[in-house]
């Protein structure tokens, strides 16, 4: 019997790693930042609410990110998350573990 697991099953552990390339550039709502995931991905990826906002409260707990109130496009009020300087280096150290792994991944994957 074979099994796949779908793509958002092997979302767990990117999911700082997709927040924070996300605000990278620009200040989001949560719904923003779901949409962007979703957009990026062609919709393979999904984040569901319960999981983003667990990791934004601990990102911003971690001083990654920083909140700031404001209107969002449908003018209901949203809290925006941008990246602070910690914020920007976690992603980098973020983006070079999930290189090696993908590499790591890859040449098990090539090898005969």
């Amino acid at each position: 019997m074979t099994t796949s697991r779908r793509p958002q099953d092997l979302l767990q552990g990117s999911l700082d790693l997709l927040v924070l390339r996300a605000l990278q550039g620009e200040s989001r709502h949560g719904y923003a930042i779901s949409r962007w995931v979703r957009a990026r991905t062609d919709g393979v990826l999904t984040l569901e609410d319960a999981a983003l906002y667990k990791a934004l409260h601990r990102m911003e707990e971690r001083g990654w990110i920083e909140a700031t109130w404001g209107r969002a496009e449908s003018g209901h009020r949203a809290k925006f998350y941008a990246l602070t300087e910690d914020g920007r280096q976690a992603l980098l150290g973020e983006k070079k573990t999930w290189h090696a792994f993908a590499d790591a991944i890859r040449r098990v994957l090539e090898t005969g």
